[in-house]
């Protein structure tokens, strides 16, 4: 649970930015839509070494 101490006289619309910053610090939503959609762990392992494999690709494209 996130707890933001509003000050005396602060401005609401502070507080809220506050609030919202530390909620998107936490990666409470990212976690949430993870979790929504499951994939197979194969299917992870795949997605990363294709991405691997692209981004090798680049940087050799690079070099050339």
């Amino acid at each position: 649970m996130l707890i933001i101490p509003v000050k005396d006289g602060e401005n609401i619309d502070r507080a809220l930015k506050r609030f919202k910053r530390k909620f998107d610090r936490t990666g409470t939503m990212r976690q949430l839509r993870k979790r929504q959609a499951f994939s197979k762990p194969s299917v992870e392992r795949r997605a990363q070494i294709q991405k691997a494999q692209y981004i090798q690709h680049l940087r050799d494209q690079e070099e050339i």
